[in-house]
């Protein structure tokens, strides 16, 4: 399905869409950033939170360091400012590539398993699955994320990856 060479790929674009966002995101006020825009979270920093919590989560799955303190009901808040989401997303980045130069093969042909509290269950899955459905569901909430910024007027950032800088 995919290999250690996808995931790098994904771990240097997913580093570079939230490198532009925080240049988006800082002239916009606090009224701009919290505003219900209708997405799925609501406002663009209940969704920066929610994709950073998302992130925690996986990455604790994956590598089996801190997962999030508070359930996804509570993930829309957990940064109170652009600033401070801006430092947990870069550490967050840095997490997603250190794990993504480590990751062989082998572990993406097998599975893994951890208790879903959507499911209430144990759950059990290929592991190249669950890599590729985090790098899915940042792509979709940074595509929520960019068309919010477009409808508060401001500037969105470029989204093709074809013309992510080398």
């Amino acid at each position: 399905m995919i290999d250690p060479a996808y995931c790098q790929l994904m771990a240097r674009y997913n580093r570079w869409q939230n490198a532009q966002l925080v240049d988006c995101l800082a002239p916009l006020s606090t009224e701009d950033l919290d505003l219900n825009r209708g997405a799925f979270f609501g406002s663009i920093r209940a969704t920066l939170n929610h994709l950073i919590w998302g992130d925690e989560m996986w990455m604790s799955r994956f590598d089996g360091g801190s997962k999030p303190a508070v359930g996804i009901p509570d993930s829309v808040a957990v940064h109170p400012d652009v600033e401070s989401w801006g430092r947990a997303r870069s550490q967050m980045d840095d997490r997603i590539a250190d794990w993504c130069k480590t990751v062989d093969e082998t572990a993406l042909r097998g599975a893994i398993t951890w208790f879903s509290g959507v499911a209430k269950a144990d759950v059990t899955k290929p592991l190249a699955l669950c890599v590729v459905h985090m790098f899915n569901h940042q792509t979709h909430h940074r595509g929520q994320i960019h068309a919010m910024l477009t409808a508060a007027g401001g500037q969105a950032p470029v989204t093709d990856l074809f013309m992510m800088p080398e």
